[in-house]
């Protein structure tokens, strides 16, 4: 059965997944986090993050500044949020994770 969403659902169904990530905040059609990581956990999340964001044809910035990481997720360009970006975020958080796990 399929199952069709008006637009105003589809943003609070959006919402309500993004408040399942800790740490995004939601700046407009973007989210975004930052992560207090090493050298090291940056680029072995980098790579990982890439793997995934390749297979669901998302480009997230990903920044180094001092000691720490950001990253961006979303079009930017006044397209909203999609499905697509709120699961690429939660498969950073799984990535975040693994490289920060001992």
């Amino acid at each position: 059965m399929r199952v069709l969403f008006n637009s105003r659902a589809k943003d609070d169904y959006l919402s309500d997944a993004l408040t399942l990530l800790s740490g995004w905040t939601r700046e407009g059609e973007q989210i975004r986090r930052t992560l207090m990581i090493d050298d090291t956990q940056h680029a072995a999340l980098t790579e990982r993050v890439k793997v995934v964001a390749d297979a669901l044809h998302l480009r997230p910035e990903i920044s180094r500044r001092a000691d720490s990481t950001q990253i961006r997720v979303g079009h930017g360009s006044g397209d909203p949020l999609t499905e697509g970006e709120i699961l690429l975020a939660a498969r950073i958080e799984d990535a975040y994770r693994a490289v920060t796990e001992p």
